[in-house]
């Protein structure tokens, strides 16, 4: 049994990785409908939480049918994070997850993110603050290192456990390689099998396929697999890999009835939670996934990641449901 701290997850936990403009209410409820164990927010800015900039401070919205689920903050300044962490617990998460790991250049260059990897004793002072400043389990999500010359995995997850995480997810990259070439898991298998590793080592990147994910557990011996971009747009990857582990085969791709409802839920969710305006405007880029492999689909496509209005999105829903309810996913 896999646990992060005092919260059991399963033998081969599936975690949704925090992603911006992706992992919001409305998608982690769907993830978490279809098996994900563990959900993340959305990567939050310790200065806008102080600033209580309004996006940063709605990226705060959990509900209880998301647990457990863990909220992430980023930031380089040590006040500032800790100031942080007191605004985050007020939100009542079950795990806080410091971002180790965003290699966004706007994030980067004020030393946040992955930019931290280039000063590995302030990325371990600034974690043993945070941990001293809550009661609740911290987490921490990182990549390899910097670029490949400067990569010390070991070393620097050994350090963060002994000052007191709980969980690390490690991204198979550098922060330089971005997330072009392949994720190298080995690095993240010696930090699994460096004998004085005593907390759950989560893998990252390329996880796309179930077999991927098996591979992940048998091959490499990680603890869970953190998936990202195979989910956008596609919460059943979770099921699917699930279904994999236990049974060794495929589950039948989701009907096009199945994933208009799921287009239908997730935008009138969004809509719920941010308005019209930007819940119209953030869900367009799960709708290539939903509806990927449909033939002559371009022009339904179009309408759906162009219309302003909700109404017109979701009269295309209807037309999709209409003119393709007999097409058979592969």
């Amino acid at each position: 049994m896999v646990k992060i701290a005092d919260i059991e997850l399963g033998e081969f936990p599936l975690l949704l990785a925090p992603m911006e403009d992706v992992s919001d209410p409305p998608f982690r409820k769907l993830c978490k409908e279809q098996g994900a164990d563990v959900v993340y927010t959305e990567f939050i800015s310790s200065e806008g939480l102080i600033r209580d900039a309004a996006k940063s401070v709605q990226k705060l919205d959990i509900y209880e049918k998301e647990r457990p689920v863990g909220i992430q903050i980023f930031g380089s300044e040590l006040d500032s994070m800790l100031q942080a962490i007191d605004i985050v617990e007020k939100s009542n998460p079950d795990i806080i997850d410091i971002n180790f790991g965003c290699p966004v250049k706007k994030v980067v260059c004020k030393n946040a993110g992955a930019g931290i990897l280039r000063d590995i004793p302030l990325m371990v002072k600034l974690t043993e603050e945070m941990v001293k400043r809550t009661n609740l389990p911290v987490t921490v999500k990182t990549r390899l290192g910097w670029d490949h010359n400067s990569i010390q995995i070991v070393e620097v997850a050994e350090r963060l456990q002994d000052v007191g995480i709980k969980a690390i997810s490690i991204h198979g990259r550098t922060r330089k390689q971005m997330y072009k070439g392949n994720a190298d898991w080995g690095p993240i298998a010696e930090v699994k099998n460096n004998q004085r590793m005593h907390i759950p080592v989560f893998g990252n990147g390329d996880v796309n396929t179930p077999e991927m994910a098996v591979k992940m557990r048998d091959e490499y011996g990680l603890d869970g697999a953190m998936i990202g971009r195979a989910s956008i747009g596609y919460p059943w990857f979770f099921k699917e890999v699930k279904h994999y582990i236990a049974t060794g085969e495929h589950l039948p791709a989701p009907t096009m009835e199945e994933r208009v409802d799921a287009a239908r839920r997730h935008l009138q969710m969004a809509i719920d939670w941010k308005g019209e305006k930007l819940g119209v405007f953030e869900t367009r880029r799960h709708y290539t996934n939903y509806f990927k492999g449909i033939p002559h689909f371009k022009d339904y496509r179009t309408k759906m990641v162009t219309s302003d209005e909700a109404a017109d999105v979701f009269a295309t829903f209807d037309e999709v449901l209409e003119k393709f309810s007999d097409f058979q996913f592969a």
